[in-house]
């Protein structure tokens, strides 16, 4: 199952957003989760981990490029794409330059365009991670990494925290 985040400050794109990409949800297999809040979007990105994170530019508390450079810091691995009703250039170009975004999509968008955009996306990250996933294998293969450190890396990256322990001041273990 992949799971994408999709974050507008407007809840009536969000819905049209979330029409649009009901075929292709269920094609992909893809959970899809909803925010108009860029607080509650970077909470729930550290909390559980997405293939694709979907952000608009123009949002009251955090744009669009500097919600996603967050993202790319919390979740490296996830497909990230900016959608604006923005044509200007030095928008896209930040986005594309700082937050390394995949597809800038322009508002309002083309349905089919849409679904062939996060197609894409999906072919481009399982490539990412198979690129990750060789890159990791050589790297136990000339002794640069043990298998654990392998294995903890799959862990950490397909469930983000599952590595780390929190402690209580008393010494237990403490559960989210």
């Amino acid at each position: 199952m992949h799971r994408i985040l999709l974050l507008d400050d407007e809840q009536n794109v969000l819905y049209a957003l979330q029409r649009s990409l009901r075929q292709v949800a269920r094609d992909m297999e893809l959970k899809i989760e909803l925010f108009t809040s860029p607080e509650a979007a970077v909470q729930r990105l550290s909390e559980a981990a997405f293939d694709f994170v979907v952000a608009d530019y123009h949002m009251p508390t955090l744009n669009g490029v500097d919600f996603l450079k967050m993202t790319k810091e919390l979740q490296p691995d996830a497909v990230r794409l900016m959608l604006s009703a923005s044509a200007d250039f030095n928008t896209i170009m930040g986005a594309i330059n700082e937050a390394e975004v995949f597809r800038y999509i322009a508002k309002p968008w083309d349905p089919e365009e849409l679904k062939e955009t996060i197609a894409e996306a999906g072919k481009r990250r399982e490539q990412m991670l198979e690129d990750r996933r060789l890159a990791d294998e050589l790297r136990v293969q000339r002794g640069e990494m043990s298998p654990q450190e392998q294995e903890a890396k799959r862990l950490e990256e397909s469930d983000p925290g599952i590595t780390k322990v929190k402690w209580g001041p008393d010494g237990s273990v403490l559960l989210d």
